[in-house]
C-alpha cells in the first residue's frame, strides 16, 4: 500500500511531457528581465507564442536559434487557459547565418518573416505553407532573392486562398489568354479592357506565363533560371496588393524590397 501511494504521488506530480515539434522562428519580443516572447510557426500546431526563460541569459538551451527564420527543433509545454506555451528548449536544425548575409537577402528573409506572422492564424497547422517556407529559405541560400521572393508571394498568396484567378476576367467571364490583364488595389480578380477600373494596373502576358511557371515547378528546378527583378514584377505587385487587402494592413518589408 505504500509503494502503491507513492508511485500515484509521483506520477501525478510528474506533470505532461512536452511536445516536440519542427519550428521556425518568426520573430522575438523582450519579456522581463532576461525573458523572451518568441513567435513560432509550428509544423504540428500552426503559428504560436512562448516564453523562453531567462533565453537572453542561457546559451545552453536557446544559443543561436533565436535569429528570425531559423529553422529549429522546439520543445514546448502547454497549459490550459494560456496563450503562450512555456519553450523548454529549441534545437538548431538551418540558421540564416549559414550564408553569407547580403542586404538584399536580409531584406528577403524579413519579407517572409512578416508575411507569415501577418497571415497565418493562430493554431491552425498549414504544412504546405511550412513546406513552401522551407523550400524558399533554402532558395534564398543560393542565390539571387527575386526568384524566390516570386516564388514565395505567389505561392503563399495562393495556398491562403487569396490569388484571383488568371485566367478569366472577375466581371463577365472573357477568358484572358493572349491580352493583357487589368487589377486594382482595392478590388479582388482580374479584369478584361472593358470592366477595367479607372486605377487599374496592368498585368502582363509574360507575366501570366511566368505565374504559369512558378505553378509548375518546383522551386529547385527554377534555380537556373535568369530571375532579374523586372522579370514578374508586376505580378509580385498583383500578389502583395492581395495579400494586403486581405491583411488590411500594409506589409512594411515589402516596401523595403521594392527599393532594392
Amino acid at each position: 500500500m505504500k509503494q502503491r501511494s507513492t508511485t500515484t504521488m509521483q506520477a501525478s506530480t510528474s506533470g505532461p511531457a512536452p511536445i516536440q515539434t519542427e519550428a521556425i522562428v518568426l520573430r522575438t519580443w523582450p519579456f522581463h528581465e532576461s525573458d523572451l516572447v518568441v513567435s513560432l510557426f509550428t509544423r504540428g500546431h500552426g503559428k504560436l507564442r512562448g516564453v523562453a526563460r531567462a533565453a537572453l541569459k542561457s546559451r545552453k538551451r536557446f544559443g543561436g536559434t533565436l535569429e528570425p527564420m531559423t529553422q529549429v527543433r522546439a520543445s514546448f509545454l502547454e497549459k490550459a487557459r494560456q496563450d503562450f506555451v512555456r519553450l523548454d528548449a529549441m534545437e538548431l536544425v538551418r540558421s540564416p547565418l549559414s550564408s553569407p548575409l547580403n542586404y538584399p537577402r536580409v531584406a528577403a528573409l524579413e519579407y517572409v518573416a512578416e508575411v507569415l506572422e501577418a497571415a497565418l492564424p493562430e493554431r491552425d497547422p498549414h504544412d504546405d505553407v511550412f513546406r513552401l517556407t522551407l523550400a524558399v529559405l533554402g532558395a534564398l541560400e543560393t542565390g539571387p532573392v527575386w526568384m524566390p521572393v516570386s516564388y514565395f508571394t505567389l505561392w503563399v498568396t495562393r495556398l491562403m486562398g487569396w490569388m484571383p484567378d488568371l485566367t478569366q476576367c472577375a466581371a463577365c467571364g472573357r477568358l484572358l489568354a493572349g491580352t493583357p490583364a487589368h487589377y486594382s488595389a482595392g478590388v479582388d480578380g482580374l479584369f478584361c479592357m472593358e470592366h477595367r477600373g479607372p486605377a487599374s494596373r496592368i498585368l502582363s502576358t509574360e507575366s501570366v506565363q511566368a505565374a504559369g511557371l512558378l505553378y509548375r515547378s518546383p522551386i529547385s528546378a527554377l534555380a537556373a533560371e535568369a530571375w532579374p527583378r523586372s522579370r514578374a514584377e508586376d505580378l509580385r505587385r498583383l500578389a502583395l496588393a492581395s495579400l494586403e487587402r486581405h491583411l488590411e494592413k500594409h506589409l512594411h518589408t515589402a516596401r523595403t524590397l521594392a527599393k532594392l
